[in-house]
């Protein structure tokens, strides 16, 4: 009995070793921490992603600083964001605030610094909130900032709950 139980404690610890080791080849990740909008200055690079029809929840902008030695890469197809180049902050800001607004449930922006390990800004991030009523929340999205080659590689999609819900018509459950 002892050596069954010695077994699994060996995979079970072999299977937490493997997951940590995968983890860590995906890149260290950024955190967000809220931020004002007197925090924004310098020039950046403005990725705008999604907003491509009208109704697109999966939509979020991205300002990446010009002058560190990282670039903000969205994991997706080229013709799903579009990038400006070298923005004054307020220029991008007021950009950014106006295309996160393109969904009629739109509430208001919400503005993150992308913070490394080591405390450092490598840039921002305005979200949309959506009315709470429409979609059980106000946040659908679900995004991951991680720095691998050199890059910032940027996940973006939809919360699963939000994806469940829309598959199944916007009510939750699905009917016969």
């Amino acid at each position: 009995m002892h050596k069954i139980y010695g077994k699994l404690a060996i995979l079970f610890l072999g299977a937490v070793f493997s997951l940590l080791a995968c983890s860590c080849a995906l890149g260290n990740r950024l955190n967000m921490k809220s931020a004002e909008e007197t925090e924004v200055t310098g020039n950046f690079r403005l990725i705008l992603y999604g907003c491509t029809h009208y109704d697109d929840l999966e939509t979020v902008a991205i300002l990446d600083r010009e002058d560190d030695q990282y670039v903000f890469e969205p994991f997706a197809p080229a013709f799903n964001y579009q990038v400006m180049k070298e923005m004054p902050a307020r220029d991008a800001i007021a950009k950014a605030q106006t295309f996160v607004d393109c969904h009629n449930a739109f509430r208001r922006a919400q503005l993150s610094r992308l913070v490394d390990a080591a405390g450092e800004t490598l840039g921002f991030e305005v979200r949309p909130l959506y009315m709470p009523f429409v979609f059980g929340t106000n946040d659908v999205l679900y995004t991951d900032y991680r720095i691998k080659d050199g890059k910032v590689i940027v996940k973006i999609r939809l919360l699963r709950s939000i994806e469940d819900m829309l598959n199944s018509g916007g009510g939750g459950r699905d009917r016969d």
